[in-house]
């Protein structure tokens, strides 16, 4: 890696950064469409060049983090919405055509996509690829310039997107900034023309404040507790797969892995059997040298997390312990968490670890009020079989998005929109709906050479009250 790449960016180097972008775009005017899948195909060959770098530099930044695993989680989705964007940007650049009232007809009207200029984009640590370069290439294919703050807490792969960025673009289109938390405050106060954060509820609520500063339109993507509701009488076995699958997922450092489940009081134990199995199954050889399991990301976390199971255990919680740690690599084994009240510090957080914690209800109207009485978290899955029952949970719920009978796989879909609500995010993007999120719909109405409308300008007359008591009486 070059120096250039890992040296820190000056705070008063921002805004002229910013400002050279900005010119530029006001000079060249918005790109074509086939500038746009031009600039989105070299993204993309730069990073499937870089695929070795990229690996290597997750696993550094982890210290074990599987190849395979960032393969999937991070390389698969981040050109899967590179290539639908490429097939679909044509697509939403077309002018859409509006209703004209009868009033002004031999008039047009439609609505342009218009590309909003330079977009600031926060990335997250814990998928510190994709969630750089997912709202980059969105940028990009809506016809804007941007800016990228990686996190410093994953260094190596913050220099690879740099790499990625220098050789693709030049610096007036796309560039990366560096630094500590003190230029991720910095960058957050820049007057964008529209900033995109993703990251901690807690961090979110700080960037909004310092973008309202400058009435500068964001867009946040931040996480919370995500429940999974399990139907009664449902096949346990599958809700165990499925939920360790987005449990153990990059060790559940994920905004919409399942955070806790809501589980009927009399399947307890079945579940807990299940669950045991289905990690096992996944995850056989362990955990601390395991080729297929990541580690938490740093000390600071592994200890938090360790702290959420002691809290737990000591009000009297009935933890399972599902393999070995191994606390000098901070890998931590999946747990279990039985008995789980809602007083318990587990359940006054986002876990954002491989730990599961189990509560149980009478009837589904019980599941219904303990989700509804918490902030709206950024996903909510639903097992079962029974429709009604699922579209109760679905109605009377609010939530991001929604897996039925699985876990994660709707951030896949590139049609879907992705987004919070309330504490776990404002606004949304993916496909199309971040194309619309990074554009402004600018409206345009064409008058006609013969218009209705000219009988109501000055001087009024009799006709003038005929046909105005006439609009307003219909």
């Amino acid at each position: 890696m070059s120096d250039a790449a890992l040296t820190n960016t000056r705070h008063n180097d921002l805004l002229p950064m910013l400002e050279r972008q900005r010119a530029a775009f006001v000079h060249a005017g918005p790109a074509d469409v086939a500038q746009r899948r031009a600039d989105l195909r070299r993204l993309k060959a730069e990073i499937l060049r870089k695929r070795s770098d990229i690996v290597r530099a997750l696993r550094t930044d982890f210290g074990q983090r599987s190849e395979r695993e960032s393969a999937i989680v991070e390389l698969i989705p981040l050109v899967q919405a590179i290539n639908y964007m490429i097939a679909h940007v044509g697509r939403w650049m077309k002018p859409e055509r509006r209703h004209v009232s009868a009033y002004f007809q031999f008039g047009r009207a439609w609505v342009v996509r218009q590309p909003v200029g330079v977009v600031g984009i926060i990335a997250p640590w814990n998928y510190p690829l994709s969630l750089a370069l997912v709202p980059l290439a969105t940028a990009i294919a809506a016809g804007n310039r941007a800016m990228i703050k990686p996190s410093e807490l994953t260094p190596a792969t913050s220099a690879v997107i740099s790499q990625i960025v220098q050789t693709t673009f030049m610096p007036e289109q796309a560039c990366v900034v560096m630094g500590d938390a003190s230029v991720g405050a910095a960058f957050s106060a820049l007057p964008f023309n529209h900033l995109l954060f993703t990251g901690s509820t807690a961090v979110g609520k700080k960037v909004a404040e310092a973008a309202a500063r400058n009435l500068t339109p964001i867009t946040l993507e931040l996480g919370g507790k995500s429940p999974v509701v399990v139907e009664p009488g449902f096949s346990l076995k599958r809700v165990a797969e499925h939920v360790a699958f987005g449990k153990l997922t990059n060790a559940g450092q994920t905004c919409i892995a399942p955070d806790y489940l809501l589980l009927h009081e009399s399947e307890q134990q079945a579940f807990a059997t299940a669950y045991q199995d289905a990690v096992q199954k996944m995850h056989p050889a362990g955990y601390a040298d395991s080729p297929d399991y990541t580690a938490i990301l740093n000390q600071h976390h592994y200890e938090r997390l360790n702290g959420l199971v002691r809290d737990a255990e000591e009000h009297g919680a009935h933890v399972i312990r599902m393999g070995s740690d191994s606390p000098t690599d901070h890998v931590l084994a999946p747990v279990l968490i039985m008995n789980v009240t809602p007083e318990m510090a587990i359940m006054q957080e986002e876990i954002f670890g491989p730990v599961l914690p189990v509560l149980t209800y009478r009837n589904l109207d019980e599941a219904i009020a303990f989700i509804n009485a918490r902030p709206r978290p950024l996903a909510l899955y639903y097992f079962g079989k029974n429709r009604n029952e699922r579209n109760r949970v679905l109605t009377h719920t609010v939530s991001g998005n929604v897996t039925i009978n699985g876990t994660l796989l709707h951030v896949a879909q590139d049609d879907l929109p992705f987004g919070g609500v309330g504490d776990s995010g404002i606004g949304a993007y993916h496909g199309k709906e971040g194309f619309i999120t990074l554009t402004h719909a600018r409206g345009v109405y064409q008058q006609g050479r013969f218009n209705m409308a000219k009988i109501l300008y000055p001087p009024f007359g009799k006709i003038t009250d005929i046909i105005t008591n006439f609009i307003i009486r219909r």
